[in-house]
């Protein structure tokens, strides 16, 4: 058998051999003012606009063709509907594509309907050699890709550091929290200063809880990508554990026709918020690779981009605080991080978040002089006063439809925290009715803050005696 080699096309020859596709297309463009509001709609809310071309999309053609082929062959689409679904690509783009993949014949046309865009396609041989080769290289067969570029204009539009907090809009984000004045007006310049935070103070106090309560702070939407392609290299970004999306409503839908529609390789998403705890390593903080798979996972900081970033439990990694605060200088102070892919060529990303920790430690047994200049506020959070910490219960007492009295609380602060030196920590109210509550479901009676069930769960939350059963049947100690 002869084997005839047959040159690859430019893309301006593919271009060229697509116009007439173009020209039906134009003459396909939606029309009416109920369209238009639609589609001003969906690019209004932050998503940048859909390429119509491979070139527009940033990427090298022979990215998106191998991206195509992997798709048909590991998940078996065909149809060009499906195809720009999954890709996230819209049916006009693939279709320059696929006359470039025609002219390599690495696929046909199965079928061809009387509608726009019902078209099926399907692997030759030579496809789907083309295919296994391409993913014993990279098994990424997902949404199309973002390059590197667009990614960082896109941060840079949407950044978390053009966001100003008021204390009109923090007293009516924060309603109904019980915090002290004093820590309330520290958050609230805080978040003013775009510079790191440092929330210090014994363990209870809210700290980890205030941190999150910060996100009540950020408004806008922004935009995501499912992936970032860097020197054809494969970053997966999006991750709906951390990245809740955004409906877009009455939004384009994936048609031949693209003029004006939002590009859905990017998902509109609530800002971010990304906590990590004693589990985070300095290695953590660099690119994932899985080898099985051949692309990379974005570290945390990468995926809190425009968001937040907290660091709970300083203190508690495997690696000391220094070694892993010393791992934020260079983002901290410049606003970008460097990365490394496995070439060993390393890549500049944007650290467009407000960046919080979290420690049970003083400041001064955390790191040194020298670098916690570099943190803008070390914000005390510890014991609350004796109306606060009555508020917190009362509010507790009704999450759990348990009737609050005043007398409990008296008791609660006179026989047990004062006799006991415990301080009025943020935690504890909602700890001693959760296990009254727990108390209460097991013998199948209404919780109660009566004097022994407060003693029983005093104690048994501290461990600080032994319990044995009274003659009422609660749980005492001696």
């Amino acid at each position: 058998m002869t084997l005839h080699v047959i040159p690859l096309p430019t893309l301006s020859e593919a271009l060229a051999e697509t116009s007439e596709v173009n020209a039906a297309e134009s003459e396909r463009a939606i029309s009416g003012g109920s369209a238009r509001r639609r589609l001003h709609s969906a690019n209004s809310a932050g998503l940048p606009a859909a390429p119509r071309t491979p070139e527009e999309t940033g990427l090298p053609l022979l990215l998106i063709s191998e991206l195509v082929l992997k798709v048909m062959q590991q998940h078996g689409l065909t149809h060009l509907q499906d195809l720009s679904a999954h890709l996230k690509l819209s049916p006009g783009l693939l279709e320059i594509v696929f006359v470039h993949l025609r002219k390599e014949l690495l696929l046909d046309v199965r079928r061809r309907g009387a509608l726009d865009g019902d078209v099926q396609y399907e692997l030759t041989q030579a496809g789907r050699a083309r295919a296994s080769e391409a993913l014993s290289r990279n098994l990424y067969s997902g949404a199309a890709p973002v390059p590197l570029e667009a990614y960082t204009a896109q941060v840079s539009a949407q950044s978390v550091a053009g966001m100003g907090v008021t204390q009109a809009e923090l007293e009516q984000a924060l309603a109904g929290l019980v915090i002290r004045p004093e820590v309330r007006d520290q958050l609230g310049a805080a978040m003013n200063s775009q510079r790191a935070i440092m929330l210090y103070g014994p363990p209870g106090a809210g700290k980890t809880y205030l941190c999150a309560q910060m996100a009540r702070l950020l408004t806008g939407q922004v935009a995501v990508p499912h992936a970032v392609e860097v020197g054809g290299e494969i970053v997966r970004v999006f991750d709906p554990l951390v990245h809740r999306p955004v409906p877009v409503i009455d939004g384009p839908h994936l048609t031949i026709d693209n003029r004006s529609r939002a590009d859905a390789r990017w998902v509109l998403c609530e800002r971010p918020m990304v906590i990590t705890a004693g589990e985070l390593t300095l290695e953590m903080l660099d690119l994932v690779f899985d080898a099985r798979a051949g692309y990379y996972q974005a570290p945390p900081h990468f995926k809190a981009n425009n968001g937040i970033f907290l660091v709970d439990d300083l203190g508690r990694q495997l690696v000391t605080p220094r070694q892993l605060l010393n791992r934020w200088i260079l983002p901290m102070e410049h606003r970008h991080d460097y990365l490394m892919l496995r070439n060993g060529s390393k890549f500049q990303i944007p650290f467009d978040t407000l960046l919080f920790f979290s420690t049970n430690m003083q400041p001064a047994e955390v790191a040194d002089e020298a670098f916690l200049r570099r943190i803008g506020y070390k914000i005390f959070v510890g014991e609350v006063t004796v109306e606060d910490y009555r508020q917190i219960l009362r509010e507790v007492c009704a999450e759990y439809d348990v009737p609050y009295t005043d007398e409990a609380f008296d008791m609660l602060v006179q026989q047990h925290h004062v006799r006991h030196g415990r301080p009025l920590l943020a935690c504890y109210p909602r700890d001693l009715v959760r296990q009254l509550a727990d108390y209460a479901t097991y013998h199948g009676r209404a919780p109660e803050l009566t004097p022994d069930l407060l003693h029983w769960a005093w104690h048994n939350y501290f461990a600080t005696e032994p319990a044995r059963p009274s003659a009422a049947g609660v749980e005492t100690t001696s």
